[in-house]
């Protein structure tokens, strides 16, 4: 994506900020308020949440094209979902070897932001034919099914990658990925829901002002790489005070 170094508008730091919080926000009252709440006001705090996943999508595409060595940074990834498969279902009450429950959430999308940043490589790759990347990325969607946002995630980081140096493709394909997400919660999980997947949308202005810089605070990438479990952690300990251990969300 071309990007403009405005003074003005959104750096690095202060979106990862604004996606930290919406995230927060969603898991808190996940583990408080569990089985899909109808109360306005608890729909509205989940709908904040939707600014949290594709701010993350957007990054790692960003990470994918700045990045020095793709393999540390991929490592270090697949390091960061291994850690935060246990935190997460902790959080939410979902047996830490999957597959004994549903098909569903059975990890965190840090799974699907590894198989994202994969996927990118894949796309690039002179080496593979145009074949050998579609029967790749059908693995890699059927690998991160089963994750938080599922498949849908490494499809919007592809897409966002793909399409750097046109904000409007970016969106568009993202988009086009979450409107199949909701279709199928709504279809087969929750019609509200899947709903409220939709605004996702509420990112793009956000997503839109990126100015392209970091911001001052190097450390920003380590204190997710830290909070991210962290908080899980602490959601987990709220959900087992006020509920046993008991899940508190599908796959749980």
């Amino acid at each position: 994506m071309e990007q403009t170094k405005r003074a003005q508008g959104f750096n690095a730091n202060q979106l990862k900020v604004i996606a930290i919080t919406a995230m927060t926000i969603d898991h808190v009252i996940s583990v408080i308020f569990p089985d899909y709440p109808t109360d306005w006001r608890l729909i509205l705090l989940h709908i904040v949440g939707r600014l949290a996943a594709p701010i993350m999508w957007f990054f790692i595409a960003e990470g994918y094209h700045y990045t020095h060595n793709v393999k540390k940074y991929a490592f270090r990834l697949f390091l960061f979902a291994l850690i935060s498969h246990f935190a997460y279902n902790f959080a939410f009450g979902i047996p830490f070897i999957p597959f004994q429950t549903t098909v569903f959430n059975q990890t965190s999308v840090i799974w699907s932001l590894a198989w994202g940043l994969v996927g990118l490589v894949v796309m690039d790759s002179p080496k593979l034919k145009a074949w050998m990347k579609m029967l790749l990325l059908i693995v890699i969607c059927v690998i991160t099914f089963c994750s938080d946002w599922s498949c849908i995630a490494v499809m919007a980081i592809i897409s966002i990658g793909q399409n750097r140096d046109n904000f409007k493709k970016q969106m568009a394909g993202m988009a086009f990925w979450v409107i199949f997400y909701a279709i199928v919660y709504f279809l087969f999980i929750n019609k509200i829901y899947g709903i409220i997947q939709l605004f996702v949308v509420l990112t793009i202005p956000f997503l839109k002002n990126y100015n392209g810089k970091r911001g001052k605070w190097k450390g920003m990438k380590w204190f997710f790489y830290l909070y991210y479990p962290l908080h899980l952690i602490i959601c987990g300990i709220i959900r087992v005070l006020l509920h046993g251990n008991t899940g508190v969300m599908i796959g749980g």
